[in-house]
Formats: C-alpha cells, structure tokens, sequence
C-alpha cells in the first residue's frame, strides 16, 4: 500500500512583513481564501496565524482568529492548527490565548528558547511600508525567541483540558530532548507530532546531514510513536520536503516558510507551493492524505469539538 503523506500549509506567519511580498496575505478575507485553496490543493492541515488589518502587524488576539477562521472551517474539512507561537515579540500568556480560548485540533508549540535571526532580511528588503517592519527585523540581531520549560509546561497544562493535540516545532536537536523530558513528565502524550525546522538563523541548518540526524535522533527517542514533517526555510523549502519524504516523513509549505517560488521568483500563492510539493510526493508514488486520514495518523479530536 502507498504511504499517505500530511501536507501541511503555513498560510502567513510572524516572519515576513507585509512589504516583502504582494502576495503574502495580510486581510482576514485573504488569510481564509488562502487557507481554502491550499486544502482545495491538497493541504490536509492549515497553520493559521493572524494580522492586523491595519499594518499586518502580527496578533494573538482571538478576536482576530475569528475574522477568519468560521469561514475557512466552513469551506473546507482541513485541520485548522493554531499558533502558539505567534511572534518572538510576545510573551507567552498572549501567545496562548487563541488556543486556550478557541480549542483547536491543533496548535503549535516551540520546544525551546532561541536566537531567531531575522535581521538578514534586511539585505533583500530595503524599503517597508510601514513603521514596525524594520525594526522588527533590525532588533531579532539581539532578540531571544523565549520558550523556557516553565512556559512550555504554561502552554501544555493551560490547554490540557481542550484536547487539543501539538505540533512540536523543534528547531534544534535539543528541542527533541526536550519534548522527551516533558513527556516523560505526562504534559504530552503520543502520538507526538513532531515538525522540524530547519534553515532558521539560529537553529539547525538545512545540510542532508542534518535532517538524517534529526530523524534518527526522533527515531531513537520516539520509536513509532511520532509523526515526522518538516519545513525549509527561503530556498530550502523544496530541497528539504523532498529529503523529509525520501527518509518517510512528511512536509509543510507556505508563505510563512518561504515567500519564493524559484530563485528571484515569488510565489504567488500558497496553494502553487501546495501544488508543488504535490508533484514530489506523487512523483515517488506516494499518496497525499486526507483531512481524516491525518486526523487518524494524529489521533485529533475531530472539528465538530473546536471552540469555533
């Protein structure tokens, strides 16, 4: 039988601001038409973060969440995922509050504290439409991303009672060790859906080496009782999926992730990236999953249980 493979879209993020990209959604409007279109191309989980209208300025205001997600949920039969990371700005009672508040299926969770190195953006972008971008991207030069223990047990035992399951964002090796230790102490129970990131400045890079040893380090740790993805970041996106899949793991895409489409060539939606790493896995005669069969895979609650 064809292994299924979960495609997950990261619709719009905290990293790229508003001035990088025409495409890059920033509207409630535009966040739900493009998390529609990745499902309708494939997409079995959508990573949903929210903007100000205003500016795009990153919010975790749950008010915001709910501009566009009764629409998306409506539309499609994906799994609408949450961040709780929002943006390396925030403290961590804000960035929990659309999934203390809406319960998801699924949110996000970083597994640990790090440099998050955006300010090399900079050399690309040199003009912004707005006031907060260039100092968003200047000061991430002295900028920790905090995820301590304390505030990822914060995020695990506020939500314990929403059923919602986590992505596990780990940037690092020690970020697996990590999800280790707080399962070990019952804050998080298998099947742990691990999503690991590479070719973020500050965390582990985007070398062949380094996926393999990403995954055989889950493996160590997990056994069977995980489910692996991956992102690449900017250009790696692509290279990176199609590691993840040669080594049985899954993949996600996105303009969170990468606003590119080829080199010097913007995407001009998150579906075409959708649809593009379609072909990978399809060219190695896999087969992509289902909105159920990742439900399955994951062990989620089901939609009709979501706070919204």
């Amino acid at each position: 039988m064809s292994r299924k493979v979960i495609i997950t879209c990261a619709v719009t993020g905290a990293i790229h601001t508003p001035s990088m990209s025409p495409y890059l959604p920033v509207s409630a409007d535009r966040i739900a038409q493009e998390a529609v279109a990745a499902a309708e191309a494939g997409a079995a989980i959508v990573h949903l973060h929210a903007r100000e209208a205003s500016d795009g300025r990153p919010t975790q205001d749950p008010e915001r969440f709910l501009d566009f997600l009764p629409a998306i949920k409506e539309r499609t039969n994906a799994v609408l995922n949450l961040t709780t990371g929002g943006a390396p700005t925030m403290h961590v009672q804000e960035r929990v509050r659309p999934a203390l508040v809406l319960k998801p299926e699924v949110a996000s969770l970083n597994m640990g504290s790090m440099n998050f190195g955006l300010y090399p953006m900079l050399r690309r972008f040199e003009t912004f439409q707005h006031d907060w971008e260039r100092p968003y991207l200047e000061q991430s030069e002295d900028r920790i991303f905090r995820n301590t223990f304390k505030d990822i047990a914060f995020i695990l035992s506020s939500c314990a009672d929403n059923g919602t399951r986590f992505e596990v964002e780990c940037y690092d090796i020690g970020h697996l060790y990590t999800l280790s230790h707080f399962a070990d102490r019952g804050l998080i129970e298998p099947p742990f859906f691990v999503q690991s990131v590479f070719g973020l400045l500050g965390g582990i890079g985007t070398h062949p080496e380094d996926i393999a040893h990403m995954r055989r380090t889950a493996d160590r740790l997990f056994g069977d009782a995980y489910v692996w993805s991956v992102l690449g970041a900017g250009k790696a996106q692509m290279p990176v999926a199609a590691a993840s899949l040669a080594l049985g793991g899954n993949c996600r895409v996105g303009l969170e992730d990468s606003l590119w489409d080829g080199p010097g060539r913007l995407a001009r939606s998150n579906a075409d990236q959708v649809a593009r790493v379609r072909l990978l896995i399809e060219g190695l005669s896999l087969e992509v999953a289902t909105p159920d069969e990742a439900r399955t895979m994951l062990k989620l609650k089901g939609s009709s249980e979501v706070g919204f």
